[in-house]
This record gives structure tokens, C-alpha cells and sequence, in this order.
């Protein structure tokens, strides 16, 4: 099945990064912090790792860091995001988490503080955290270390955002209720899923990246796939294009006749798999290209007929009651 893919990259208007904006949704939040990939400055390996006591291990160290275990004490933390080094700040759409380094009574980091405001204004004691800010599906953690007296802390987002469509080869618009996508990304342990059931036109943020995007067309067999590089602070929009039609069927007792009610379709592949069933005078679906037969049953009777689908405009077949 070919597909062509259609990109368009334009730098992300911050002014209307309101409307691009996505609330996010609590379960995409992992209690534990991704790690930063290597390819934007990161180890590219696990960066919020516990010992056997479960507490975190990095080697920030009193050589580094003086110690304030003496203040108790919260300071003023002031924590705010951009899209890049020298852009505007991000408005809103964010969530901010501060975990401690210690694991609490569940086994995971003990959150100590969160705020969806764009600035986050909080209070800690000194010491050392794993701060983890969510923009949309996109999400960055780093260390933050808090000394006595103001701090001030901004993360740069390695952050774009993506907006999909799809259309029939030959520029064949599909309904917005017929086409879903979704997006994955490769992680150490295989494929993740990062978004799922997108809608045409729906911009969304994720990190930069590469991932891999499948388009579904109707509920059956109309499926294309693409990999696609999302560029920080920048809007990707792909188009993927559908070798497939809108089928409906049709029961008639002469060509072009009043369509039969109550009738039993069933739709098959040359190979005998049964791929589509309904019941009623006008059932449709979508198809990929290809041989297909349909089957249908009215009483006692079964008519059949074989038909080709090809990529295009809705289409109707017709069986009539004097074919078996």
C-alpha cells in the first residue's frame, strides 16, 4: 500500500500557544520522571535511579553543593518554562511537580509540591529534588537544588507540536468522524504509546523526536503508517493519504430499484475471512483496495456478489435478487 506523506514545518506562534495548549491528562504522568534523551543533552539513561536504600542516586555531592541540612526553613522557588533558549515564557498548559529523593510508604518518589500555574511560585526547605514539568504529552525532569534565600529556575522545553490529517489518494476528503491516529514512540522496552485516538486537526505538543504515526480509516482494514520527525519549537503537520472508499450496500430486486429491508450482509476476502457483518436496507463501511464478496442473506435466500474496491469517492454495490 503506498503512502504519501505531505509535511508542513512552521516555527510555533507562542502567541497562540493558548489555543495549542493541551490539558494534561493525570494518568500520562509517570510518578518517576523520564530521563532526557542523549540527543538533547541527557544520558540517555535512567537519571532518577534509587539504591537499595531508595533514595536517589546522583552524584551531586557536598563537593558540589554546599550543605543546608541545618535550615529547615522552606525558601521562595520560583520555577518557569520557554520554548527556547531566548523565546517568551510559556503562558500556560503547564504542570509542575517537585518530588523529594527519598521513595515514600508506596515505593515511589514522595511528591512535595505542584502547581498548573505557568510561573510556579512554591516554598521548600533546602535540599535536593527531581522537578518534572508536563507542556500537552511533552514532559521534561531535571534536579533542582534549593539554597537559602530566592531561587530561580527555568527549564527550555525540547518541545514541538504536531497536527495530522488524512484524505483518499486523489484529494478525496474523509468525513472527521471516519479517521483516527495514533502516536508512538520507541523506549527502552519497546514501543510506547504517547497518544491514542487523535482527531483530524488536533494539535498536540510532544518532545522532539521521532515517532511513529497510524492512521485508521473506518473500523475494518484501511490502516497506513509513517514515521515522522517532530523539530523543537517548531509545528509539524502531515497529511497521510488512504488507498480506500466508503462502500454501502445494497439489496434490489432490479438495478437501481428501492433497496430491501431486514437483509443479512457479510463481507469477505478472497480468502474466506469474514471482515464486515450487518443487518438493515443500507449497511456501509470503509475498505481498503483489494477483491472483496458480499454476501446477502434475506429469509432463506444467500445472493452474492464479487466486487473490486479502489481509492476514491464513496461508491455503492448493488446486488439484485436475481443473482445467486
Amino acid at each position: 500500500m503506498r503512502l504519501r506523506t505531505l509535511f508542513v514545518v512552521s516555527i510555533l506562534a507562542l502567541s497562540g500557544a493558548n489555543a495549542l495548549a493541551q490539558e494534561i491528562d493525570e494518568d500520562l504522568v509517570s510518578p518517576v520522571p523520564p530521563p532526557r534523551p542523549e540527543e538533547f543533552g541527557g544520558t540517555g539513561e535512567n537519571a532518577v535511579g534509587l539504591d537499595d536504600d531508595g533514595v536517589i542516586d546522583q552524584e551531586i555531592g557536598p563537593d558540589v553543593r554546599p550543605d543546608f541540612s541545618h535550615i529547615t526553613d522552606p525558601q521562595p522557588v520560583t520555577l518557569s518554562a520557554r520554548l527556547s533558549d531566548d523565546g517568551p515564557f510559556i503562558p500556560d498548559g503547564l504542570v509542575w511537580r517537585v518530588f523529594d529523593t527519598e521513595v515514600d510508604e508506596t515505593g515511589e518518589l514522595a511528591l512535595v509540591a505542584k502547581s498548573e500555574e505557568s510561573t510556579a511560585t512554591l516554598s521548600l526547605p533546602p535540599g535536593e529534588y527531581v522537578m518534572h514539568v508536563a507542556y500537552g504529552r511533552a514532559q521534561v525532569s531535571d534536579t533542582l537544588f534549593v539554597e537559602p534565600g530566592p531561587n530561580t529556575h527555568t527549564i527550555v522545553f525540547e518541545v514541538g507540536g504536531l497536527n495530522l490529517n488524512a484524505m483518499v489518494t486523489g484529494d478525496v476528503p474523509i468525513p472527521p468522524d471516519l479517521v483516527r491516529f495514533d502516536v508512538y514512540s520507541q523506549g527502552p522496552d519497546g514501543r510506547v504509546t504517547v497518544a491514542e485516538n487523535l482527531v483530524a486537526g488536533e494539535l498536540i505538543h510532544l518532545n522532539a523526536g521521532i515517532y511513529s504515526i497510524v492512521s485508521r480509516f473506518g473500523p475494518i482494514n484501511a490502516v497506513v503508517r509513517s514515521e515522522l520527525r517532530v523539530e523543537p519549537g517548531q509545528m509539524t503537520e502531515a497529511t497521510l493519504f488512504h488507498r480506500a472508499a466508503q462502500v454501502a450496500l445494497r439489496l434490489v430486486s432490479e438495478e437501481g430499484g428501492e433497496a430491501i429491508a431486514d437483509v443479512e450482509w457479510t463481507i469477505q476476502t478472497p480468502q474466506g475471512e469474514t471482515i464486515f457483518s450487518d443487518i438493515g436496507a443500507f449497511p456501509a463501511t470503509v475498505l481498503a483496495e483489494g477483491d472483496y464478496l458480499a454476501l446477502a442473506k434475506l429469509g432463506d435466500n444467500v445472493y452474492n456478489r464479487e466486487f473490486e474496491v479502489t481509492a476514491g469517492a464513496p461508491r455503492q454495490v448493488e446486488i439484485l435478487t436475481s443473482a445467486f
